[in-house]
Parts: structure tokens; sequence; C-alpha cells
């Protein structure tokens, strides 16, 4: 008997229960888009945060491809990624979840120490701690931690065990802390302090709202080059706004969404982000 069955009827139970899932392939990724949705050509899926056209009937688009219908799952299009699968995923955001992604021994000691225990799962090289709530995703948020919510997907691997907790304040904080990977060497940066007087202008709504609507549409607009026209975003709405305090979580995960739409991953939007910062001192 190959694993096939086994990885579509694990598939199968989870969405008895709402949680959207996908296959993945070997090396723990999603498969790619079929030629007709290859580089987010159709818009993509119609339950990203920026809906597209795309009704593309295939396991197409990572995460956005996530979903709760056997049918769909045992349909004729999804067969061969069945066959060929590897693992299953589930979108964590999509079951109201968020998977704190534990990849090493000192990160689970760090949240054993630091972050309400929850329910908790083994992995190949740590835990995956799982709270009730949404949030953001963010990759290396610190040292072989990662957080796998909306926009995002993580390899079922087992129910877990202990009793799941609500979304806490401390996990939540850590989306909008700089990776501490990024050597950022904030001791020695100067950053210079706002000369301009007064309130920022920045704050004025309709100033702040058109510079990200601008940079949404720039990302959005781009033909190739993806990586490159996102970082050269990233630092512009940077340049302008990153010293006044004006930017809110809110303004930064809509340019992360603008982003992942175009096909972007996470982690790029992520490193892009903080190494745009870096290049700024901020």
């Amino acid at each position: 008997m190959t694993t096939t069955p086994t990885h579509l009827n694990t598939a199968i139970h989870l969405t008895a229960v709402g949680v959207p899932v996908l296959p993945l392939r070997p090396g723990k990724v999603p498969f790619g888009n079929c030629h007709a949705c290859a580089r987010n050509a159709c818009g993509g899926r119609p339950n990203m945060k920026h809906a597209g056209p795309c009704a593309c009937p295939r396991p197409c688009h990572g995460w956005a491809a996530a979903t709760t219908d056997p049918t769909v799952l045992r349909s004729r299009e999804w067969a061969r990624a069945w066959r060929d699968a590897a693992a299953v995923a589930y979108h964590p955001g999509g079951a109201g979840l968020t998977v704190v992604d534990l990849d090493n021994k000192a990160a689970v000691a760090w949240a054993r120490e630091t972050l309400p225990a929850t329910r908790t799962v083994t992995t190949t090289r740590g835990e995956h701690w799982i709270y009730q709530g949404v949030m953001r995703s963010v990759n290396a948020v610190r040292e072989g931690v990662d957080i796998k919510s909306t926009m995002a997907y993580a390899r079922w691997l087992a129910p877990g065990t202990g009793t799941m907790t609500a979304l806490p304040a401390v996990v939540r904080a850590l989306a909008v802390r700089e990776p501490s990977t990024v050597q950022s060497a904030p001791q020695a940066v100067t950053v210079p302090e706002w000369t301009g007087g007064g309130e920022c202008r920045h704050r004025t709504p309709a100033y702040l709202e058109r510079g990200i609507a601008m940079a949404e549409q720039r990302i959005t607009k781009a033909r190739e080059a993806i990586h490159t026209t996102v970082y050269q975003t990233f630092l512009a709405v940077l340049s302008a706004h990153g010293r006044c305090g004006c930017l809110t979580d809110a303004h930064i995960a809509r340019l992360f969404t603008a982003s992942q739409t175009k096909g972007e991953s996470p982690r790029h939007c992520t490193d892009a982000w903080t190494n745009a910062r870096t290049r700024l001192g901020l």
C-alpha cells in the first residue's frame, strides 16, 4: 500500500473539524502553480486577502489552496498531488489558530520559560506550540522561532498534547520585533530624531493613506523582479515614514499582503523589511 491513502484520509479527517488542508511535496513545500497560474498570472485564489479571479481547480497558490471541502480533496485535479504527496499541511489562520514553530532545543527552552503553556506537537527538530487566535505570520522573530497563522501553512504531524489556550500578547508582540538573525547592531546606529516640530505631518490620514496605497500599487503592478520591487518599495516607505512613528502594524500588514499576493513568500517579505530597516539604521 502506498502512503497516498494515508495522507488523503488524514486530510479528510481534518476537514471534518474545520481545518483547511493541502498536500505537500517532498521538501515540505506546496506543489507549484500550474501553467495558467504561473507567476500568479491568474490573480490569486479568491480566499487571499486581495481576491483575484483565479478559479483553478488544482492545488495552486500554496497556503491559499487549503480547503475544507472533501469533494475538492478527492477531485481528479488534486489526485496527482496526493499521489506524489509527502505530507499534509494545514492553514492555521483558516482554522482560527496560530502556530509558534520552535525549530531547535534552545527555542523550545526559551518558549517553556517565556510563553504560556498550550497544546504542543513534537516536530523533527523541536515543537509546535498551538494557540487559539490569529495574527500576522512572521518568520525568524528570534533565533529558531517562526510564527505561522494568516497567509501561511504548517505541516500536520499529530493532534498534540495539552490544553490549547488563547493567543497571548507576548506572542503577538513577537511579530513587531526585528528578527534576531539580522545583524542590525542597534547600539552602533544613530537614528536622527524627527525635526519637523509639533505633530508629525505623516499622521495626516490622507497623506499616509496615499503613500501606503501607492506602495501597494507599485507591488501589485510589478511584472518581474518581484524580490527587487518589494525591497525597493519597503525601502521607500521606510525612508518616508520610518522615523516618525506613524507606521502601524496594519500598514505593514497591507504591504506584506500585497507582496504575498504577487507570490512573495512570508520569509522573503520579512527579510526585505528587515534589510530595508537595517540599511536605513532603523
